[in-house]
């Protein structure tokens, strides 16, 4: 059995191997990817509050430490900012281009961010939801008592996976998950797993060039 997880370990690891360093040191690492706000009633207001004038706030952060932002004003015009941000458990620091910083206090979860007492939701930016069962799992530290691998990913960025074995062994493990390019981290209790994939419609290819491994999963 220790053998069977640690292949499950292998598995999960398919990486470049720079870019995995990277993302899973990374300290805040639910805050990557892109979040949407969108206005109650989609109206133009009329308040004293400064967020009501838009209908939709989207933000990116990314694992470099920058940001995108672009607001869809009441009038359908778009305004658009970028910098570099910084953050720790309780503030994030927005630093523009022009040299501008706003600091917020923030709170979150892996797909709801609180900033400005407006409620941001993660979106997935890949059609990668759903139930991903393997018809291929090759590579010279695959062992061959592994049989199946299935992968459930949430729109909500929660995940379950489960590999079997040929003698009816299985490990699973829940967590996280979030998308940063082509790679796909899962954080679960214990670790992380950085994996490198490609999507081609309901194919998912996960592949790791340090161990030739290739797993090919379909959704159902």
């Amino acid at each position: 059995m220790t053998k069977f997880i640690s292949l499950f370990i292998v598995i999960l690891s398919v990486s470049m191997p720079i870019k995995a360093q990277d993302l899973t040191q990374f300290d805040f690492p639910l805050l990557i990817g892109d979040w949407y706000w969108f206005s109650p009633d989609q109206q133009e207001g009329t308040g004293t509050d400064p967020d009501v004038k838009y209908k939709a706030i989207n933000i990116t952060f990314s694992s470099d430490y920058q940001f995108n932002v672009k607001l869809l004003n009441s009038d359908g015009s778009v305004e658009e900012a970028k910098g570099f941000y910084d953050l720790d458990d309780s503030t994030l620091v927005l630093n523009d281009e022009y040299g501008d910083s706003q600091h917020h206090e923030y709170q979150l979860n892996h797909n709801q961010l609180m900033l400005k007492g407006a409620r941001f939701t993660k979106i997935l930016p890949h059609n990668l939801s759903g139930a991903w069962f393997s018809e291929v799992i090759k590579g010279k530290d695959v062992d061959e008592q592994v049989e199946k691998l299935a992968l459930m990913l949430r729109p909500d960025f929660l995940f379950s996976v489960r590999v079997s074995g040929k003698q009816g062994q299985q490990v699973t493990h829940r967590g996280v998950y979030f998308l940063e390019n082509d790679h796909l981290v899962l954080i679960y209790r214990g670790g992380q797993q950085d994996s490198e994939f490609q999507l081609d419609s309901n194919t998912l290819t996960l592949t790791n060039t340090d161990f030739g491994m290739e797993a090919i999963l379909r959704r159902q």
